[in-house]
């Protein structure tokens, strides 16, 4: 890992997930940002294994952040899942990733903001009989 990508001393990080590239954006205690960076899926772990635990992890909810979330939380860090529509009020000028994890980790710091709950194997395996049995 770069020395450009090494983890900065942050209060809360975002993370915009995508396919391949995940970006991240750590705010410092007062709301300004300290890093902005984005990762390969492999590399993203990596990150989060060198910051300083526990630190608040803030990610829009959905399938995918499920067994990353599992994973954070296995490192130490705090993790909040925040529904989609949750985040954009948060969002400051025109979308991009970068803007979004911005977003996202500011959404994460707020007091009154409703987290989806982080479910675990077992739970998303239920979950997923479920649907296919209503199908």
């Amino acid at each position: 890992m770069s020395p450009r990508n090494a983890p900065r001393p942050a209060a809360v990080y975002g993370i915009d997930i995508g396919k391949n590239i995940f970006h991240v954006v750590g705010l410092d205690t007062e709301g300004e940002p300290v890093q902005r960076t984005r990762f390969r899926r492999d590399t993203l772990l990596q990150f989060f294994e060198r910051a300083a635990a526990p630190v608040i992890v803030g990610m829009e909810s959905c399938a995918g952040s499920q067994w990353i979330a599992r994973r954070l939380q296995a490192l130490g860090h705090k993790v909040r899942l925040i529904p989609a529509q949750f985040v954009k009020p948060y969002v400051k000028s025109n979308k991009s990733d970068i803007i979004d994890a911005e977003a996202i980790a500011e959404a994460a710091t707020r007091p009154t903001m409703r987290f989806a709950a982080i479910k675990s194997e077992e739970q998303a395996d239920l979950q997923a009989l479920h649907r296919g049995a209503t199908r």
